[in-house]
């Protein structure tokens, strides 16, 4: 009985040391002084934000928080106010235990740039607004017309599909959208413009497309258009490029 006392009170005072040990330790790792800010882009990210631009966020009480206290850092307002930038998708911040504070960060990816007569910017898979950028320029397509803010979600929709598709995506330069709510495409390998139509049937029109041009890029043929036309169902009407108006 002595002895498993006596055991007891071995243990209880070793927990009663640790104890002590480890709110000594946590006192002083908390006192320590941030060192060194760090940041991370994740891989591939467009450079949108430099490390500069990142480091001018980390403020807090209006001072850097470089030799700062642990005890003193609010990691969740850092974190928001990075996560605010227009940039920003997602973004981690976080103390390391050598005292270094880092900053994971990935950033938006445009799909399209919008213009109008109005104003001019980025949009992401999402629909989200993305400014330009002075350090970077997305090489996305155009899309130009007017009220183009209603038809956003749509026009993300048309592009997604546009970019699924590795040859539509290297083809198809800009988009322009028409007060009928009509699209029509500018391409990148001649002098034609494919009429889209609405945005209906869109797997439809998009396989017309390709079997038009599986068919012309091989017999060489595709020079000889001026206007490619998907919006009729089942068929493509092409307008060749004379002086006559041709179509077939």
């Amino acid at each position: 009985m002595i002895k498993k006392g006596a055991t007891y009170l071995v243990f209880l005072c070793l927990m009663i040391l640790l104890s002590i040990l480890y709110g000594f330790t946590k006192k002083r790792n908390q006192q320590k002084k941030i060192e060194t800010i760090e940041v991370e882009f994740e891989e591939g990210s467009n450079p949108f934000l430099t490390h500069e631009t990142v480091n001018k966020l980390l403020i807090q009480n209006q001072e850097t928080v470089k030799n700062q206290s642990k005890s003193v850092i609010d990691l969740h307002h850092l974190e928001n106010k990075v996560l605010l930038n227009p940039y920003v998708e997602r973004a981690t911040v976080f103390i390391t235990l050598g005292g270094v504070l880092k900053t994971e960060i990935t950033q938006k990816e445009p799909i399209a740039r919008i213009v109008s007569s109005k104003e001019v910017y980025y949009v992401d898979n999402y629909g989200a607004k993305i400014p330009l950028s002075s350090n970077f320029s997305a090489r996305v397509p155009l899309i130009s017309g007017e009220n183009l803010s209603g038809k956003i979600e749509e026009i993300t929709q048309l592009v997604q599909f546009i970019s699924e598709d590795d040859f539509l995506k290297k083809e198809i330069i800009s988009i322009r959208k028409l007060e009928t709510n009509e699209y029509v495409f500018n391409v990148r390998s001649g002098n034609y413009v494919i009429e889209f139509g609405l945005f209906d049937d869109v797997n439809v029109k998009f396989k017309k497309l390709k079997a038009f041009y599986n068919k012309t890029l091989k017999d060489k043929t595709i020079s000889k258009y001026k206007v490619i036309n998907v919006k009729y169902h089942n068929q493509v009407v092409c307008t060749k490029q004379n002086q006559d108006g041709e179509q077939q």
